[in-house]
């Protein structure tokens, strides 16, 4: 493993670990040339994933799309990361879990919707106003009604 640092290619093993779950493996290292230390993950090597777009372009399926925007709509709510990341890891085994080579971007927009609702309520809004594209308050205004419906 490269290290981030001096670009020296050699490094060891300090501490190996699971994460939650047995998703991937994080392993400490530390670098045998500079001393520094850092930080992996292993995961297992999936069979490509196809997301499917509106347009009907494909892409493959990138998680860190998903980080990103699950990032963007809890910026400033009292989330931590692990949580995030948390919800990041049960929404791509829930895509990956129904064994088809290609899932809709809709269908991955739900489940972030899905798991959002559950986690935080500015966060799912927030998010559902990209997502869904709102183009005035009388839209914004319906989904918070609903929201506060489901609420109750």
């Amino acid at each position: 493993m490269r290290c981030p640092f001096c670009l020296h290619l050699d490094s060891k093993v300090l501490d190996s670990r699971q994460t939650e779950e047995g998703a991937s493996i994080r392993r400490r290292r530390e670098c045998t040339k500079c001393g520094k230390r850092f930080t992996t993950y292993e995961r297992l090597d999936e069979i490509p994933l196809m997301v499917v777009k509106k347009d009907g372009r494909r892409e493959p399926f990138s998680r860190q799309k998903i980080l990103n925007g699950i990032l963007r709509a809890c910026e400033k709510r009292p989330i931590s990361l692990q949580t995030i990341e948390a919800v990041v890891d049960k929404i791509e085994r829930e895509v990956r879990s129904n064994l088809e080579q290609e899932v809709s971007s809709t269908a991955i927009g739900e489940l972030v919707m899905q798991h959002l609702r559950d986690l935080d309520d500015v966060a799912y809004v927030r998010f559902a106003s990209v997502y869904r594209q709102f183009k005035d308050i009388d839209e914004f205004l319906e989904e918070f009604a609903q929201l506060r419906r489901a609420d109750r």
